[in-house]
Formats: structure tokens, C-alpha cells, sequence
């Protein structure tokens, strides 16, 4: 189904109730987008629908309406610990955004309570809300769910309160298969019930997404709205409201470029993007030290409890950076964002189209800039043609400040710094050995030496990928980094306590403790030498065991021997 037209909430062929309709006119929500005028209709008549849309085109109204419409036609009305919907979603944060939004409609519908069940938060506590105030609409990530079904001795019997179900919603599908979430989708599908409605959302549609179409969905009505005023023959994936630019420059001049550009847009709201957990605990403590009088958060995967918090905070700031991995890659709505900065590129190419989102949100005006490595420019092309994502050069900015060394001074003052530095690093060079992209992104082509001056470390880490390797053009900083102490005076004293009992070990054992991957080698050192002396008893053994016809096998042996010499060997 492609090219579907908007219109007002009333030309839909199903009535709306009321109450829908007044919560749609208060979040000012007019017209319907395609995706919405395509999948309402046949969701709000049995049929299970796959959509592919492109992000930022109103998915999450296509399947929250229909929730609200199907609970409320519903013969036998909902119980409080009755569960009627439920919303599977990859991230804790867009799980809180699909929560705020179906708020929006029960607060004219009191008689149906909800339910946030997410990671990060006490299971527990979960369990006793759920007791209390019931939830017959629950939006959910996969591992919570899963976790929530197996919490019968609890006193919670989630397995009873879905019989009830209507509809079942995956948003953003291919995602939640790409973060590994496939085995807790099929044990959830195998608990619910198989009469149900099911939507399944994504904006990409990939195998595995069509596998679990397959799976579970029944005759399902495909639809794929592209954006409206693309010509017939363009498929582009990404909004046409999106500016895409990207920027080639060495590794040694990035994050100079990064810094200058923030600073000559202070009063805006941008996304950086960095490829791995540590890289944003690296270079998101530096902005913050290198740019003043500017709101800088960070966000990614590995943090528990204030993921949440730091979302809603950076939500309601007009301008600022939030600094993030691919966590929030996908379906967020941050309000008025005005760039977003992919600083590396994303191990999987099909985020590139989504990790724009936040600027394209239902009409609002973005841009997106890629920074790229000389070695790396084959990907414009390839983003181009795979992706249907056309970008255009910004060139280099000029009159950029150096503010490598004002970073690894800071590295030099506080170990934390130097610490979270050598882990970005190491981090940074594993996650490019695993890009998708491998013919383009490949390890043995980078250099690096600018790389880690990019980093602007105190000195190169041991790692097996450097191993073997000449860094020639890398000068080290001329100082024992064993003496570099911790800004923070209680980790310091935990730092200088371990190092004496170190100390105090290799002194009582009159020699320097190896470290413990060394004692492991030793271990395995002295496994090979027990098994190369059994190997040599077991040969002794059978020697003493040979039969008195002994004296044949060597003779026998010792003809063999003579017939590889050559004629005049036999002679003698």
C-alpha cells in the first residue's frame, strides 16, 4: 500500500469516540499522517497489520488509537488486573515516551489503568503497583516482560491476567531483533494468547522482521508508506524534511571539529553519537570540561538507574548536547533537537536513517552531519545506494582551536580521565573490527597513531590488535602514568592501599607477583609439562609390554629403513 493521503480524523471510514478525538485536539494533532490514515482502518477491523514507515511519521498514534478503540468496544469490560493491550518496545526511554502518549487519551478514560513495565527500576516494586492499580494497557520492554511472567511466587500471575488480551503491539521490530531480543519475544508470543490482533512497526524491514511477521501474525495486511512528495521511483528511507551533510577529517582533527562546531551553536539542541558506552564516558566528561556555559548530559547503555531521568531532563532543556549510543537510536521524540551528530559511524547502516529522528519529528526542520575518516568516504556512496540516504560535503571548519592538549592535561591531573581514555580506545578499535561494513571500515587501514592522538592519550595500551605494530610518529608522554592519582581523594587512598598490599605480597614472596594473566599461563606452562610426562611414562609403559617377538618389529622396522636408501646404501 504505497502513497496512502492525510486527512482530518473524520474521513477515516471508522468513527472515533469522543474522548480520542479530544485528546487528539489538544496535543494538536489536526490531520491524520499516512501511516495513520493507512493502519487505523484495517487495525480497528481484526486485521493484523506490519507497517514499515519511515521514523518520525507518527507511528505510535497508528497503534495507540486502535488500542483505545478496540478496549472500548470490548462486550465484556476489562477487570482491573485485566490485561487488554500490550506495547513491546526495545528501549526503557521510547517505552516512557508510548506510556506518555497513551496517558494523553485515558485520562478521558479513567476505566482503563496502565502499566510501565521497564528495566532499571525494583522488579518489586513493579509487582506491588501492578496489585494495586492493575494494567489493563502495559508498555514494556522484552526483558522486563519476560522477567514479569515468571514472578508467580511473588504472588504476581501475569500468565492468568493476559487471557484477556486484544492486541499486541511490536514497535520498532527491527530493532528489538538486532539487540538480541529474539529469544524473550518467543517466549512472550508462546504465553499470549493466538487470538489476538497483532501490529508489528518498523522502518526497515529486514529477514528477520519478516520471520517474525511469519511468525506471529495471522494473514497479515502489509503497509509501506514512503514520504508523500518523493518522486515514484525514489524509495528514500530517510524524511525529506532532513538535511544529511557529512564532514571528512583525520582522526586527530575530530573532536577538535566537534568542539568548535557545539561552540558556534550554543543556543541549539543536539544529539552526539559515539559508538560505544565507554567513548561516551570519555568524550562526554572532556565536552564538559572544554565547553562552558552549555548543558552537556550523558546517556547510554550500560547506565541502570538514571537513564530515565537524564532522558526526561535533556526532554524539557531548549538547548544543550546529550551525548548517547545508539541506545536512543531509534523512534525517540526530543523536542525542537537541531542536529544531530553521528561522530562515528553507526555499526549497523541501517540506524543512520534513524538516528536523525529527533529532527524530523511530524514536520520539524533537522539536519544531520556524519564525520568520516579519509579511508571511509566509499560510505557516502554506499549510504546513497543501500540506504537511500543522499548526504552532501560540509567542508572542514576553519580557525578551529587545538584542544587535544588541554585533554590530555586533564587526563594528567585526574587518573579517572586517563583511565576512561585508554577504555574508549580499546573500545573504539573492538567495535570497528565488527562494523558491518567491513570492506569499507576495515582495522588494518587505520591509523593509529592519529587515532590515539585523537583519543589524545598519554600512551598506547596493550592490546592484541596493536600487537606487533611500530607507532614511530606517537611520542608517549614522558612520565611513569603509575603516578598519575585519582582526582577524587577516597578512590586515590582505595588506589595507594591496594598498591602497598601489592607491595607487601611480592616483598613476602621475594620476587614480583605476576599478574593474573600470567598465572594463568603459568598454570597452563605447567599442565602441558604434567601431560608431556605422562605422555613419556605411557611410552615406557609400552615398551616394557612388547612381546618377546620384540626383536621382529625392529628388524622389520630397520627394513623399511633400507629400502628408502639409495642403490649404493644397499651395497654397502
Amino acid at each position: 500500500m504505497e502513497r496512502v493521503t492525510e486527512g482530518r480524523w473524520d474521513s477515516l471510514p471508522v468513527q472515533l469516540s469522543p474522548g480520542v478525538l479530544r485528546a487528539l485536539e489538544e496535543m494538536g494533532f489536526a490531520h491524520m499522517t499516512p501511516v495513520q490514515s493507512a493502519t487505523i482502518p484495517l487495525f480497528m477491523t481484526n486485521k493484523d497489520v506490519a507497517a514499515e514507515a519511515v521514523t518520525g511519521s507518527g507511528k505510535t498514534l497508528a497503534f495507540v488509537i486502535p488500542i483505545i478503540e478496540i478496549l472500548l468496544r470490548r462486550e465484556e469490560k476489562l477487570r482491573k488486573k485485566q490485561v487488554g493491550a500490550i506495547v513491546i518496545t526495545p528501549t526503557r526511554e521510547l517505552a516512557v515516551q508510548i506510556d506518555e502518549v497513551i496517558s494523553h487519551f485515558t485520562k478521558y478514560f479513567p476505566q482503563f489503568s496502565q502499566c510501565l513495565l521497564i528495566g532499571g527500576k525494583n522488579p518489586m516494586e513493579d509487582i506491588e503497583r501492578f496489585k494495586e492499580q492493575g494494567g489493563n494497557i502495559i508498555v514494556a520492554t522484552p526483558g522486563r516482560l519476560e522477567d514479569m511472567f515468571r514472578r508467580k511466587s511473588e504472588g504476581l500471575d501475569l500468565a492468568s491476567s493476559v487471557k484477556s488480551l486484544d492486541i499486541l503491539v511490536l514497535d520498532e521490530a527491527d530493532r528489538l531483533l538486532d539487540m538480541g531480543f529474539e529469544a524473550s519475544l518467543n517466549t512472550i508470543l508462546d504465553i499470549l494468547p493466538k487470538q489476538r490482533r497483532t501490529g508489528l512497526f518498523s522502518a526497515t524491514q529486514t529477514q528477520e522482521v519478516e520471520n517474525l511477521v511469519r511468525a506471529g501474525l495471522r494473514n497479515p495486511v502489509r503497509i509501506s508508506v514512503k514520504e508523500k512528495d518523493m518522486a515514484a521511483s525514489n524509495t528514500q528511507k530517510t524524511p525529506t524534511r532532513l538535511q544529511n551533510f557529512y564532514m571528512i577529517c583525520k582522526a586527530d582533527e575530530k573532536f577538535n571539529q566537534l568542539v568548535h562546531f557545539l561552540r558556534q551553536h550554543k543556543p541549539e539542541k543536539h544529539l552526539v553519537f559515539f559508538s560505544t558506552c565507554a567513548c561516551v564516558e570519555y568524550y562526554g566528561e572532556a565536552l564538559k570540561c572544554l565547553i562552558r556555559n552549555m548543558k552537556i548530559m550523558c546517556i547510554h547503555g550500560k547506565m541502570k538507574h538514571k537513564r530515565n531521568k537524564i532522558f526526561m531532563e535533556f526532554r524539557k532543556l531548549a538547548s544543550g548536547v546529550l551525548v548517547c549510543t545508539d541506545v536512543m537510536a531509534r523512534g525517540i521524540d526530543i523536542p525542537e533537537v537541531n542536529w544531530v551528530l553521528q561522530y562515528d559511524p553507526p555499526s549497523n547502516a541501517r540506524y543512520l536513517s534513524s538516528l536523525k529522528n529527533g529532527t524530523t519529528r511530524i514536520g520539524h526542520l533537522g539536519s544531520a552531519l556524519v564525520f568520516l575518516l579519509p579511508m571511509e568516504e566509499a560510505y557516502v556512496n554506499f549510504l546513497s545506494i543501500n540506504q537511500k540516504c543522499p548526504m552532501q560535503e560540509m567542508k572542514l571548519q576553519s580557525n578551529v582551536m587545538d584542544v587535544l592538549p588541554k585533554l590530555k592535561s586533564l587526563s594528567l591531573a585526574d587518573r579517572a580521565v586517563y583511565e576512561k581514555g585508554m577504555k574508549a580506545f580499546v573500545s573504539y578499535v573492538q567495535a570497528y573490527a565488527k562494523h558491518e561494513c567491513n570492506l569499507i571500515f576495515r582495522l588494518k587501514d587505520l591509523d593509529f597513531t592519529s587515532l590515539a592522538q585523537g583519543f589524545a592519550l598519554l600512551k598506547m595500551p596493550r592490546m592484541p590488535e596493536l600487537k606487533g605494530k611500530c607507532f614511530s610518529d606517537f611520542t608517549p608522554v614522558d612520565i611513569d602514568t603509575d603516578l598519575i592519582a585519582y582526582k577524587d581523594k577516597n578512590r586515590e587512598k582505595q588506589r595507594q592501599k591496594f598498591l602497598e598490599q601489592r607491595r607487601t605480597e611480592w616483598q613476602e614472596q621475594g620476587r614480583k607477583k605476576k599478574f593474573t594473566k600470567n598465572k594463568a599461563w603459568s598454570k597452563q606452562k605447567a599442565k602441558k609439562e604434567k601431560k608431556k610426562k605422562m605422555t613419556a611414562k605411557r611410552k615406557r609403559e609400552e615398551i616394557n609390554r612388547m612381546p618377546v617377538f620384540a626383536g621382529w618389529h625392529v628388524f622389520h622396522h630397520n627394513l623399511k629403513l633400507l629400502q628408502l636408501l639409495p642403490p649404493e646404501g644397499k651395497n654397502l
